[in-house]
């Protein structure tokens, strides 16, 4: 499968989990480990969280965003 820089974009410097979604694209937490520190964006869809939590809710609400999203974004021109 072929991906496209919007869907698998460059690692940030704050990426602290990369999962993938059913077609490949990214989904990605970041920020940092403190409390209230990471959110997560998904490459695919675009959804994302609306407020930071901690790493261990951001990470299972990543990981079941990414086990149900076929979305894969591409930008045709």
């Amino acid at each position: 499968m072929k991906l496209s820089p919007n869907t698998n974009p460059p690692e940030p410097d704050n990426l602290l989990i990369r999962f993938h979604n059913q077609t490949g694209a990214a989904v990605d937490v970041t920020g940092t480990r403190g409390y209230h520190g990471s959110h997560w964006r998904c490459h695919g869809c675009g959804d994302h969280t609306e407020m930071p939590d901690s790493l261990l809710f951001t990470r299972r609400a990543a990981n079941e965003h990414a086990a149900t999203c076929r979305a894969s974004y591409h930008r045709l021109r």
